[in-house]
């Protein structure tokens, strides 16, 4: 029962925040929905028991969603000073929200570990001991290892080639160069200063 409602609760939840994700005029608020929907779908995901993909919703969607943020902010120039005018009287919404969120992670909680919860209501018979997310790494190094070093290095690629398209060239910045740095010899490394007594280096 409790199962039940933390399920209807949290899919509630989750359509309405999905829907003022394309509804709000304000970018900001669009992706401060964006990441409560992405909440209410890990309390979904920690239901089903899937705590893994719970975990990785929140870390990898929800880390995603701050770098879209800052995207935002650089594109659209958001002003925030205008923003932060009315930032004391969203403070009363705020806390309503803040008190909403931690009453859907006490409740998803309560329903995970309760006897009659729903990962032990549709676990299948005969399961092994060992956990979700070990399950899944069991699977992922193994029978997929290649897929995985191949999908992490086209990730790689395309991380240095976002680096690549947005490096700047200024002039009067000082770069290494690592071809001089190696093949300089000792004689452009090296000076010797005969120094006689009581007088310094020039």
């Amino acid at each position: 029962m409790l199962a039940a409602i933390a399920f209807y609760v949290l899919a509630a939840v989750a359509i309405v925040s999905a829907i003022a994700v394309i509804s709000a005029r304000n970018p900001v608020h669009s992706v401060l929905f964006l990441i409560l929907t992405f909440f209410t779908a890990a309390g979904l995901f920690v239901l089903l028991g899937a705590e893994f993909l719970a975990m990785l919703l929140v870390v990898v969607y929800v880390g995603a969603v701050a770098v879209l943020f800052l995207f935002v902010v650089m594109m659209l120039d958001v002003d925030f000073v205008e923003l932060k005018q009315g930032f004391l009287s969203y403070l009363p919404v705020g806390f309503l929200i803040a008190l909403a969120l931690l009453g859907e992670l006490g409740l998803v909680a309560v329903a995970a570990t309760s006897a009659n919860g729903a990962p032990l209501a549709i676990a299948p018979e005969g399961v092994s001991e060992i956990t979700n997310a070990e399950a899944i790494g069991q699977v992922l190094y193994t029978q997929y290892l290649l897929v995985f070093q191949l999908a992490g290095l086209i990730l790689f690629v395309a991380m240095i080639g976002a680096i690549v398209l947005t490096l700047r060239h200024r002039p009067g910045v000082k770069k290494q160069d690592i071809a001089a740095q190696v093949g300089r010899r000792r004689s452009q490394a090296v000076e010797l200063k005969d120094i006689r007594p009581g007088q310094g280096l020039n």
